[in-house]
């Protein structure tokens, strides 16, 4: 159905056919993402079906979008498609195994990873290769679930497995936490800031409870809904103490 979406509205459909903390994401990025002419390499670690690798090509860079999932590859290829986006490719790959992909050493201007790094044990690694496959100034731009969350899925809430079998392996990060990793993998930390506030949390938690029913149902009952938090979650974000629901890191490689 998302593809069909797709062919009919274009780009943005997927940003607007699951929950709303993937556009929270989105907006977050494209503030971070000024059009660029075609010089400028992007790849997205754990790319996911590809609607920010897209996004970033249609802004006019270079994007490669890597994923384990065949599918995934498989429909954001022909999502990319649809969209005329030329100037992007799509690749299987398993992301813990990035270091071993010698030919994407120092060749990105901007790495993106959203929510992928608390489903890997070992984020020590994936920050180093992720820096490592950045050119000198290169930018990373990340966003993982914050620590202080108040989950949505129970099951974000632990205990976490100890192998990874596809889910959270950790609850989410604070600010110390992301610091820490950039000083392991050689990033110099330049923001850290949060998205998705208290009524986007809260029209995703329908959408994942009506979602277990049917996906139309959690799609239409949330549909009428979601022009609130763009509109008004910033506003309440600084006047509540509800803690927002992922925290987003802007680094760079010296």
């Amino acid at each position: 159905m998302n593809s069909t979406l797709v062919k009919i509205f274009g780009w943005p459909a997927p940003l607007f056919h699951s929950d709303t903390a993937v556009l929270d994401r989105w907006c977050w990025l494209r503030e971070r993402l000024p059009r660029d002419d075609g010089s400028q390499k992007l790849i997205d670690i754990g790319c996911g079906s590809g609607a920010f690798t897209i996004g970033a090509a249609l802004r006019g860079y270079q994007a490669l979008g890597l994923s384990w999932d065949t599918r995934n590859q498989s429909v954001a290829t022909e999502r990319a498609a649809m969209c005329k986006a030329n100037a992007v490719e799509f690749e299987v790959q398993d992301i813990r195994c990035l270091d071993q992909r010698f030919d994407l050493v120092g060749k990105f201007d901007v790495a993106i990873c959203c929510e992928v790094i608390e489903h890997i044990i070992d984020d020590n690694k994936l920050m180093r290769d992720i820096a490592g496959c950045l050119k000198p100034a290169g930018r990373l731009l990340l966003t993982t679930p914050n620590f202080f969350l108040k989950p949505i899925d129970p099951a974000h809430e632990g205990p976490f497995p100890t192998v990874e079998d596809g889910g959270h392996v950790r609850k989410g990060y604070t600010e110390a936490d992301l610091v820490r990793l950039c000083d392991h993998a050689g990033f110099v930390p330049d923001s850290i800031s949060h998205c998705t506030g208290f009524l986007s949390q809260k029209i995703t938690y329908l959408h994942f409870r009506s979602t277990r029913i049917h996906p139309l149902l959690g799609w239409s009952i949330i549909h009428p809904f979601r022009i609130l938090p763009p509109l008004f979650d910033r506003v309440i974000s600084r006047f509540s103490h509800y803690p927002l629901y992922s925290i987003c890191l802007e680094a760079h490689k010296p």
